[in-house]
């Protein structure tokens, strides 16, 4: 089920409703809560929801027995087996096909067979979003940082449908605390002021500036690059960085928004990502939630940046690469990893360079700060054509055409796309106290005025917007 729809308008009414209604009965709630859940995951396709179901299972079955277990060697054990589990889940469902296929093309090249049959798996909705979710949740009960919640609780946690699909990716000491003080909630005190610019400014970002970028210059162009120029090759990197952002960051900024109608509040996702000075600064901005999951579960396990800079370096590498293939099951996606890897190894030595030679880790002043958001972002989009290139070949082809295309005629490059462009990047260098006035003037508003605002909005949307809703990108990761 897709947020910028009317079947969700209509699913999420009643779920609103009913959510308060039942919010003095924890137990009915959490049911409730459940079945919408289920309801809003199984949408799409009803079969996927007995993965959600064996997800949510693992997860409490994992935390029960891991805090359970009598001795370390048996906690570590019972571990082991929960992450084999859900990992494997998600191996089957997500990465099967790529390995399948792969070691068929190698055996392939040396006259054997495969050992794999191969396999057309359907990818499920924001399968990594909820194994994810369901890890870090057992890992923290290992680690002693989070006790065991009631099963109810647990199944609340995975399923909860405003992060179920694209995230953000919640962790049990953000949202089991808000699920076990469900039923203190008030519905007098929803924030309807930043819920209600949440989601007009996600559905703007989705239904307005990332679908139009998106056909009027990024599709064409990675459909087919050798018939476009080096300038629409570069205005389809620039569009598609966009397009992502207003995406993604959409979806999330809708969710949060749902979340806290119903009476929870979820960790922000991203903070002016393309503002960015460093590929590391990035990175604590772009889909926050995975990058400081990534850092807490991943990176630090491994090292992180002890032992010395051939161990920060290596344990970088690790964790981009991996975070790549996260994102999809094909080698473009590594690929992507690996280039912000060797970006984050270059940016690390260069500053810890300046730092050793007594220096700032970064150049300071007006123009440094200019030229190190302007290099950082061009270095981001770079890492883009490879992201939403559909093959190796494609992607190169993206990049051969900026040496050899700049005799061919450019007639996509419009001044609606630049304009959206510079919205969807400017957008991100407007203070913050911009968006809190907007919330307090709507504040102050009554309720007429306030309903007639939000019904402006979604008439401005629905006019600029294309016919229909295309899927979000992160669906399929």
């Amino acid at each position: 089920m897709l947020f910028p729809t009317i079947d969700f308008a209509i699913f999420f009414g009643i779920v609103f409703v009913l959510n308060w209604l039942l919010a003095p009965f924890p137990r009915y709630w959490k049911i409730f809560i459940i079945i919408a859940s289920y309801v809003f995951y199984g949408w799409w396709d009803w079969r996927f929801v007995f993965l959600l179901a064996a997800s949510t299972v693992t997860t409490i079955l994992g935390g029960i027995l891991v805090h359970k277990a009598a001795s370390g060697r048996s906690r570590r054990g019972w571990l082991a087996a929960t992450v084999v589990v859900e990992l494997g889940l998600l191996g089957w469902f997500k990465y099967y096909g790529f390995l399948s296929q792969n070691v068929d093309n190698a055996l392939h090249s040396l006259g054997l067979h495969g050992p794999f049959p191969l396999l057309n798996i359907t990818l499920p909705v924001g399968i990594s979003f909820f194994t994810f979710m369901g890890l870090s949740y057992v890992i923290d009960i290992f680690r002693q940082s989070l006790e065991p919640a009631k099963p109810i609780d647990v199944a609340v946690f995975v399923c909860f449908f405003p992060h179920l699909a694209s995230g953000p990716i919640v962790r049990g000491s953000e949202l089991i605390p808000q699920i076990e003080r469900a039923h203190r909630r008030n519905p007098r005190h929803i924030d309807l002021p930043r819920a209600a610019y949440l989601i007009m400014a996600g559905l703007f970002k989705k239904v307005v500036l990332s679908s139009y970028v998106s056909s009027a210059i990024v599709d064409p162009v990675f459909a087919a690059p050798n018939q476009h120029s080096a300038i629409e090759v570069i205005f389809a990197a620039w569009g598609y960085g966009v397009q992502i952002y207003c995406d993604f960051s959409g979806y999330t900024d809708i969710a949060i928004g749902c979340a806290l109608l119903l009476g929870f509040r979820f960790p922000e996702n991203f903070n002016a990502p393309y503002t960015a000075r460093t590929l590391q600064d990035f990175w604590r901005r772009w889909n926050m939630t995975l990058s400081f999951w990534l850092r807490d579960y991943l990176y630090i396990p491994l090292g992180g940046n002890q032992g010395g800079d051939g161990a920060l370096y290596r344990n970088l590498m690790i964790t981009m690469l991996l975070g790549g293939l996260w994102h999809g099951a094909a080698w473009t996606f590594v690929a992507w990893g690996g280039l912000h890897g060797v970006g984050q190894v270059v940016g690390h030595y260069r500053r810890r360079k300046r730092t050793r030679a007594g220096l700032p880790a970064l150049r300071q002043g007006r123009w440094a700060v200019a030229w190190q958001r302007f290099a950082t972002f061009q270095f981001v989009c770079l890492g883009w054509i490879f992201f939403r290139a559909t093959s190796f070949s494609n992607a190169f082809s993206m990049l051969s055409r900026l040496f050899e295309g700049w005799s061919t005629a450019t007639t996509l490059v419009s001044f609606p796309v630049i304009l959206t462009i510079a919205v969807g990047i400017g957008t991100q260098y407007v203070p913050n106290r911009f968006a809190l006035r907007c919330q307090q003037t709507f504040a102050r508003w009554g309720v007429l005025m306030q309903g007639a605002s939000l019904g402006t909005i979604l008439l401005v949307i629905t006019t600029l917007g294309p016919p229909g809703v295309a899927p979000f990108i992160y669906f399929r990761f």
